[in-house]
């Protein structure tokens, strides 16, 4: 166990309180049920989990994630049937739930890293549907869901850590430490709630960011608004939108390395035209990326921008993870952009009367990917406002709030 007894039960209270907070619309009902999804290594934080869960009365479904050797066995067999197969009863199960905590503790990051991307994509698009059945149900007020991490030995490898150090960052990324985590989550995210509503009450038109490897602006869009705090990742420090993605242009790099989807990838550069990625390289993986920009016509388009403020978020290392490299602290903070899917809870006007044509009108990108690229170098964000004046609102690692 890499985590004490004490932390898993701190952690534990987190993501029962992330998984209430990220309801934004209506609230729990006793008896709504919950899935509850785990990995094998993680295991020691969903008892901890279940039972505080049957204890506020939420009946709780448990599913455990398949091992990496089942994935690689599935990618590398199955068929193209197989690789579209969607399980009977998956739909009516999905439409049903009313909270998801997935608890994830890969123990191999490269498994698939001989697997065709391709066949990979196949399976991602047949299981889209699923998806946007909670997408739906989320944006309705009867859904909200939240995951998180857990130390294994591989995580601490591929990030260049022991363990006790991989550990340890989680621990103080969460608040484990602290005698009331729950309460230190409370004050962190009424900080950063607070600058994305100063954001979101700005007539911005586009985001320029501007660092040593990137010259890169997106059109933000009607009817946008931040989200921060949101509850949805533990951690979470991150103040984000999904921008109009036809406004899209320059070149957008990724100077950290990612993991996804059982392959390495290390310094991804995009160059977008018209709102499209025209041309990515890499300097390793650079055909992995390719294929997965070709996955579906939304892939190369971005459906999310995002910032971080250092003096929020206690990540200081790689993490080897897109949950917490996407909130990476350090010196300068962080920007990523996701290319792939959109969030649907960006938009300003009422939940309910965004479907698919608006989002379609809107600039909303729909794919069955959603990828983040992290950059952490040291960058100035200025946004240009409808009234044609510039203003700086990021720089240096924090936001100029």
């Amino acid at each position: 166990m890499f985590l004490t007894k004490t932390q898993n039960e701190k952690y534990a209270d987190v993501l029962i309180w992330a998984l209430h907070t990220a309801r934004r619309n209506g609230k729990f009902k006793k008896y709504d049920s919950v899935l509850l999804r785990t990995d094998l290594a993680a295991l020691p934080l969903a008892e901890a989990v279940y039972k505080k869960l049957i204890a506020a009365r939420f009946n709780v479904i448990t599913r455990l994630s398949a091992p990496e050797a089942f994935s690689k066995a599935f990618y590398t067999e199955a068929d193209d049937k197989q690789l579209a197969f969607v399980a009977p009863g998956e739909k009516e199960f999905h439409g049903g739930i009313n909270g998801l905590i997935a608890l994830r503790a890969p123990e191999d990051l490269t498994h698939l890293k001989d697997v065709n991307p391709a066949r990979i994509g196949k399976s991602e698009v047949a299981h889209k549907p699923l998806r946007e059945i909670l997408d739906v149900r989320e944006q309705q007020g009867l859904f909200s869901w939240t995951l998180c991490n857990y130390p294994t030995e591989e995580l601490a490898k591929r990030a260049g850590l022991t363990v006790k150090e991989y550990a340890n960052q989680i621990a103080r990324a969460c608040f484990l430490n602290e005698k009331d985590p729950v309460q230190k989550w409370k004050e962190v995210s009424k900080q950063i709630t607070e600058i994305g509503a100063w954001l979101s009450s700005l007539p911005i038109e586009t985001l320029r960011v501007e660092s040593e490897h990137m010259d890169f602006e997106v059109l933000l869009g009607e009817k946008r608004k931040f989200i921060a705090g949101g509850g949805c990742n533990v951690p979470s420090f991150e103040i984000f939108t999904s921008p109009d993605w036809r406004g899209t242009r320059g070149v957008y790099f990724a100077d950290l390395s990612s993991y996804r989807s059982g392959n390495y990838v290390r310094g991804v550069k995009l160059e977008f035209k018209n709102g499209r990625a025209v041309k990515a390289d890499a300097e390793q993986g650079g055909d992995f990326v390719r294929k997965m920009l070709a996955m579906d016509r939304g892939a190369a388009q971005i459906g999310e921008f995002s910032l971080t403020d250092r003096r929020f978020s206690k990540i200081t290392k790689f993490m080897a993870d897109i949950l917490y490299d996407e909130n990476f602290g350090g010196k300068y903070g962080n920007c990523h952009v996701a290319v792939g899917a959109s969030y649907a809870d960006t938009y300003a006007g009422p939940q309910s009367e965004l479907d698919k044509k608006l989002k379609e009108k809107l600039g909303f990108n729909d794919s069955s990917l959603h990828w983040d690229l992290i950059n952490t170098e040291d960058k100035t964000v200025t946004a240009r406002l409808k009234d044609g004046s510039t203003r700086v609102v990021y720089e240096k690692g924090q936001f100029k709030y």
